[in-house]
């Protein structure tokens, strides 16, 4: 099983392809498996880094004080573990809040960044909904809290069609689940991130991609994105909820992929 040591843990990993690095780093649920469509998709092109974070998956399952910023400083050793000097980034979600910190802290890092289905700094609409989701994650544990979480997730029509492959999932995630102490330290980080300030500091080619119908990061937290980034380019999707590149995987590579190629040798 690759892993990079952290010194107090390990962080799992998976390559593949050859070329310019590309980093696809997923949201809050930490598992690399995620970006699947665009691993299969991207690394004709490019070598292809994804990971699970910390205390997510196969990588160690720490006690420690989650923050953004820690994140993304495991994001750095893992390139650092991996040569990657450089590298394209493409960051869902909370990987997207990860994409801002290492672009703002560590520009010569980051040859590119896709920011997908993510925001820059919390509000009450955010705070709400991870409030309620941390709620029933402390009260009803973390099977409640997997099916609380898919309305925010993914569109009805989808959920409808992918309902026993949907239940399959949260069998297998809940048997793997790291502690409730670990989530809820996950769910607080991202709830403390906020970078709205220093966007403008953000000099690397940028693509703000998300699903109209995302119920999560809705389009407005894209748009602040887009609009406070310098010469970044706003992608909106037709539909796909939260989970686009699962859920419209067709529709999400085009965008993402059409960018990535037009900066592929920066």
């Amino acid at each position: 099983m690759p892993t990079v040591s952290l010194g107090d843990g390990d962080l799992y990993y998976e390559e593949r392809g050859e070329g310019p690095p590309l980093l696809l780093v997923p949201g809050l649920s930490g598992l690399g498996s995620f970006w699947a469509s665009q691993v299969e998709a991207f690394s004709r092109d490019f070598r292809v880094v994804v990971h699970d974070h910390r205390g997510t998956g196969r990588s160690s399952h720490s006690r420690i004080e989650y923050s953004v910023e820690q994140m993304a400083a495991d994001v750095l050793t893992l390139m650092d573990r991996l040569g990657i000097a450089r590298a394209h980034f493409a960051g869902h979600s909370t990987g997207g809040a990860i994409g801002q910190v290492l672009a703002q802290d560590q520009p010569e890092r980051i040859a590119s960044l896709v920011l997908s289905a993510t925001w820059a700094g919390q509000d009450a609409f955010f705070r709400r909904c991870f409030e309620v989701r941390k709620q029933v994650l402390l009260q009803s544990g973390v099977e409640s809290y997997l099916r609380a979480s898919v309305p925010f997730l993914a569109p009805g029509w989808w959920v409808s069609a992918n309902d026993a492959a949907l239940e399959a999932q949260h069998r297998a995630q809940v048997a793997a689940s790291p502690p409730v102490e670990i989530l809820a330290s996950r769910i607080d980080a991202i709830v403390r991130f906020d970078r709205r300030a220093r966007l403008g500091e953000i000099a690397a080619p940028a693509l703000v991609v998300v699903a109209a119908d995302d119920m999560l990061t809705p389009r407005f937290y894209s748009e602040e994105l887009a609009s406070a980034i310098p010469d970044a380019k706003l992608h909106v999707l037709s539909g796909g909820g939260h989970f686009a590149p699962v859920i419209v995987p067709d529709e999400y590579n085009a965008a993402v992929g059409a960018f990535l190629a037009g900066h592929r040798h920066l």
